[in-house]
C-alpha cells in the first residue's frame, strides 16, 4: 500500500485531484452511495431545477460495467499520462495557466453538453487535453499499441478511432478535440504564429490563488510581439530584455519527459 501511496502522491497536484476525482465519482455511483441518475448532466434538471453540481459530477463520472469498464481504464490511463505531460512541462511551475485550460475546455465542453444533450463529459475533457498535448509536442514521434508509431500531431485521432472500436463514441472524442483545438488556437496559433491580437489569458485572481513557482514567467500564452519588420529586426530592438517572441522556440513543440 506504500508503493501506491507514493505513487499517488508523486502525480502532479492539478492532475491527482481531477484523477481521484475520476475515480472516486464512478465508485461512489457503482456503490449506489448516490444514484447515477443524480451525477449525469441532464439540461432540464440542470436549468429548470437549479442541480448545479451536474456539470462537476458529469465530468469526472462514468458508468463502469462489464461493457465499459476497459473504456474506462483506457481513459483513465490517458488523463493520468497527458495531464501528467503537460502539468510537469509545457505547464511546469504555472499552475493558474494549467488550471485556465482546463476551465477554458470544461466551459465550452458544458456549453456543448447542454446544447447537444450529452449526459457524460470525462472522454471530452481528456481529449481536450490530450490534443493540447499533441499540438505541443506535434512532431515527437509517438508509440502506440502494437508498436505503431507516428507523429505526436496525429494521436488524438487515433486514440478517436481506437476508442470508437472499444466501445466509445466518436461525437466525444470529436467534441474534445474540437475544443482542444479551440483553446490551441486561440492561446498559441494566432496569436504567435499569424501574429494576431491574444483572445485568451489567465486571469489575475488565478494568479493569485495559485502564483507561479520557481520563477516561472507570469502570463504564460500571452502571445509575442507581433513579427517586427525587417529594418525593426536590423535595428536591433535591444530593449525590453529578450525581444519580443524569444519566449517559446514555436515548431520544434515541447519536448516533454525527455528527462
Amino acid at each position: 500500500m506504500s508503493d501506491i501511496g507514493d505513487w499517488f502522491k508523486s502525480i502532479p497536484l492539478i492532475t491527482r485531484y481531477w484523477f481521484a476525482g475520476s475515480v472516486a465519482v464512478p465508485l461512489i455511483g457503482k456503490l449506489g452511495l448516490i444514484s447515477p441518475v443524480n451525477l449525469v448532466l441532464w439540461p432540464e434538471a440542470f436549468f429548470h431545477k437549479f442541480q448545479i453540481w451536474r456539470p462537476f459530477t458529469s465530468t469526472l463520472y462514468f458508468p463502469v460495467g462489464p461493457g465499459t469498464g476497459f473504456l474506462y481504464l483506457v481513459n483513465l490511463y490517458f488523463l493520468y499520462q497527458y495531464s501528467t505531460r503537460l502539468e510537469t512541462g509545457a505547464f511546469d511551475g504555472r499552475p493558474a495557466d494549467y488550471i485556465f485550460m482546463l476551465l477554458f475546455n470544461w466551459i465550452c465542453i458544458v456549453i456543448t453538453g447542454l446544447m447537444m444533450d450529452m449526459q457524460l463529459l470525462m472522454i471530452p475533457l481528456i481529449m481536450s487535453v490530450l490534443y493540447v498535448w499533441a499540438q505541443l509536442n506535434r512532431d515527437m514521434i509517438v508509440s502506440f499499441w502494437f508498436g505503431t508509431r507516428f507523429k505526436a500531431c496525429y494521436l488524438p485521432w487515433v486514440i478517436l478511432g481506437f476508442n470508437y472500436i472499444i466501445g466509445g463514441s466518436i461525437v466525444n472524442e470529436l467534441i474534445g478535440n474540437l475544443v482542444g483545438h479551440l483553446y490551441f488556437f486561440l492561446m498559441f496559433k494566432y496569436p504567435m504564429d499569424l501574429g494576431g491580437r491574444s483572445f485568451l489569458s489567465t486571469p489575475q485572481i488565478l494568479y493569485q490563488w495559485f502564483p507561479n513557482r520557481r520563477g516561472g514567467v507570469s502570463g504564460f500564452g500571452v502571445p509575442p510581439s507581433r513579427r517586427p519588420a525587417p529594418q525593426d529586426q536590423a535595428g536591433g530592438g535591444g530593449g525590453g530584455g529578450g525581444g519580443g517572441g524569444g519566449r517559446h522556440n514555436w515548431g520544434q513543440g515541447f519536448r516533454l519527459g525527455d528527462d
